[in-house]
């Protein structure tokens, strides 16, 4: 059972998540997650609005939605470092730097598979919003799951620790790799569907399904649909034990995940050009995600050998901000005598991240 209570006093964050009696320490009051929840379920209504007839997006429309995405999450994160003290504001921010870092290597995933399907442009919005509204749900569960696991079991900050580790060791290997990504018809979730569902040849708007010689076949859409809806699945195994190890409080871990996911549809249309030149961050999230996990590897030793030591929240928020300022700066030397627009480092940076899949 989780115990809503006012912050916590300055400790380190992993430490707070599970004070004696197996209960977790919370902002999070009944009317803090009902406000929350409410605004995110009234943004994703104005999206799915605003996408309901189909048009491509524009690059003013799509700054416009990303700078308000943006600009919420870091007002809101300036509430609760006034409201809940310094010690939680910092666990905020760095939750949610971790998440969108996170949710921007997701969008070299969705350009695969909106390439890989030929996704009209004035239907990839849609698409990646359903994405977007599926990878929630499911983080909200595995939230659930893991707030659960950490009031009960110390031994969670051990598990989540090896997940990241395993996870970081499988992106540093992909990021160093230079191996053809996986083809979008050979996915396993494209295969299953396949296998058991008619796929008419052509998108129809954006009906899902269609009749087609006499059945009810699945549209090119729905099949693009699913295989986003397949990869949020591994995308919040990544991300939910990450956040974790950062603030245990899981009103928090809630909020970064929803603030990192809800710009991700109009932040895909900003970047899409520009991501093709970070071809480094695969490097770096490694390293973040690594060090996330010894992080609470360590947090796990200091509860059964007090005499281990713990990483202070505001070292692992430089520490992350170093990290993503040096990829960064790397990734855009090593591209800067290539165009822009040129495809070489855009195809290699997704065929590594499309390993992970």
């Amino acid at each position: 059972m989780l115990t809503l209570s006012m912050p916590y006093a300055a400790a380190p964050a992993a430490a707070q998540a599970a004070p004696s009696g197996g209960a977790i320490d919370s902002i999070g009051t009944p009317m803090l997650w009902a406000a929350t929840l409410g605004a995110v379920l009234a943004l994703f209504a104005l999206d799915f609005l605003l996408t309901r007839k189909p048009h491509a997006v524009s690059m003013p429309e799509a700054v416009s939605w990303s700078v308000f995405y943006i600009a919420l999450p870091l007002l809101f994160g300036g509430w609760v470092w006034a409201q809940h003290g310094s010690q939680t504001g910092m666990e905020y921010f760095t939750g949610y730097l971790v998440e969108k870092s996170l949710s921007v290597d997701n969008l070299f995933i969705f350009m695969l598979l909106l390439a890989g399907f030929a996704v009209p442009k004035e239907l990839q919005q849609r698409v990646l919003l359903i994405g977007v509204a599926g990878a929630l749900v499911l983080r909200g569960i595995f939230i659930a799951l893991g707030a659960q696991l950490i009031a009960s079991f110390d031994w969670a900050f051990l598990l989540f620790g090896i997940i990241l580790l395993v996870t970081a060791v499988k992106v540093a290997r992909d990021a160093m790799t230079d191996a053809d990504h996986q083809p979008v018809a050979e996915m396993p979730v494209v295969r299953l569907i396949n296998r058991v569902w008619p796929v008419a040849q052509e998108y129809h708007g954006t009906r899902m399904t269609v009749r087609s010689a006499g059945r009810r076949a699945l549209t090119p859409l729905a099949v693009v649909t699913l295989a986003v809806l397949g990869t949020d699945i591994i995308f919040a195994i990544d991300s939910v034990p990450a956040v974790y190890g950062i603030t245990g409080d899981p009103y928090l871990v809630f909020a970064t995940n929803a603030f990192a996911l809800l710009g991700l549809r109009a932040l895909y249309f900003v970047l899409e050009g520009a991501l093709s030149r970070l071809v480094h961050l695969g490097h770096g999230l490694a390293i973040i995600l690594g060090f996330i996990a010894v992080k609470l590897i360590l947090h796990w030793a200091h509860g059964v050998w007090p005499g281990v030591t713990t990483v202070p929240t505001l070292w692992s928020l430089v520490f992350i901000v170093a990290v993503l300022a040096v990829v960064t700066v790397t990734s855009l030397r090593a591209t800067r005598d290539r165009s822009t627009g040129c495809t070489g480092a855009h195809d290699h940076a997704v065929e590594h991240d499309a390993q992970r899949y």
